[in-house]
């Protein structure tokens, strides 16, 4: 890349941290009135936690505006001609504001929706594909944190796949790995509850 290029990508890069930062779980919950999800469970602000705060229905607008998040900022990057390997680094960054967001004190959630929508700007046919492994697990266990984890593992295992079957670029192996790798980081205390069988389980019952 010349240098045009190399501090046009570390502003995207930048820029998708910002984007990912944005906590819908939170404004959405201001918006229709409910509590902050910050104030029950986890208190994160991703959608288990917005589900338990504001109900099914809310948390799913929230979760679909976090997922949004990773599409934009993987597109703006397309958008903008920078190579795979700046479109990873930069969906990476969303995953990370979406965790540690500057706008919340450095907390947030767990990078998993943001997660799958720069999954799905990048490869759509992934994308869908481990969509029917985070809803069987999650309807079987009622445990957010291993449908989330074993969501992520068939996602980088998709995406491997499809860079293996020249679908799409190679430099995306390293989105596969790393945002995989985030995803599993920004759950330690979920698999810390998980070995000792102290996980919270969801209730699927509509408040709003």
């Amino acid at each position: 890349m010349n240098p045009g290029t190399v501090v046009l990508a570390i502003v995207m890069v930048a820029a998708a941290y910002l984007i990912g930062g944005i906590p819908w779980g939170i404004l959405v919950a201001r918006l229709i009135g409910g509590p902050d999800p910050r104030s029950l469970g986890s208190g994160r602000t991703g959608g288990a936690n917005t589900m338990r705060a504001i109900g099914p229905r809310a948390a799913l607008v929230a979760g679909l505006l976090d997922a949004a998040k990773g599409v934009v900022t993987v597109l703006l990057a397309m958008w903008l001609g920078l190579p795979p390997i700046v479109q990873s680094l930069a969906a990476m960054a969303a995953i990370v504001g979406h965790s540690r967001s500057p706008y919340i004190g450095f907390k947030g959630g767990r990078g998993v929706a943001p997660g799958w929508g720069a999954l799905l700007a990048i490869e759509p046919i992934v994308a869908l594909a481990v969509l029917p492994v985070f809803l069987i697990v999650l309807l079987v266990t009622r445990i957010s944190s291993i449908a989330s984890l074993a969501t992520s593992i068939a996602a980088a295992v998709g995406l491997i796949a499809a860079v293996m079957l020249g679908s799409v670029a190679p430099a995306y192996l390293v989105y596969a790995v790393g945002g995989a790798a985030l995803i599993w980081l920004f759950h330690a205390d979920n698999i810390h509850r998980l070995l000792a069988g102290q996980e919270r389980r969801i209730e699927f019952r509509s408040q709003r």
